[in-house]
């Protein structure tokens, strides 16, 4: 396999993975990201803890989709990840909360070029 079949091969597994994600990504109420791994996930506990003086992240997650081209099965029922690192959660909208305007409340349109 060449260097160029490879970098093929990566790209397409990419392109999937994003299709993928852009296909479930509606199922989920939140965004995960670690400095590992990007999540989906429907249920997020995050607890700050300390030892020996250190702080570190205790993060725990289920129903959850992994963003990992390497993986076979993305979706995982429970995760648990330990992390000294920063660790972002975003709550995604919902579909309702994204709704397009009806016809007329944007104005008329005709008029912007006036």
């Amino acid at each position: 396999m060449s260097a160029e079949d490879l970098e093929n091969y990566e790209t397409d597994m990419e392109l999937q993975l994003y299709r993928e994600y852009r296909d479930v990504v509606g199922l989920f109420s939140y965004v995960v990201e670690t400095e590992r791994r990007f999540y989906l996930a429907n249920h997020v506990d995050l607890q700050a803890r300390s030892a020996d003086g250190e702080v570190y992240f205790d993060l725990t997650l289920q129903d959850a989709w992994v963003w990992d081209v390497y993986r076979s099965a993305r979706f995982v029922k429970n995760v648990r990840v330990i992390t000294f690192k920063d660790v972002n959660v975003e709550e995604l909208p919902r579909n309702e909360d994204l709704a397009l305007p009806k016809d007329g409340e944007l104005g008329n349109l005709g008029d912007l070029g006036s």
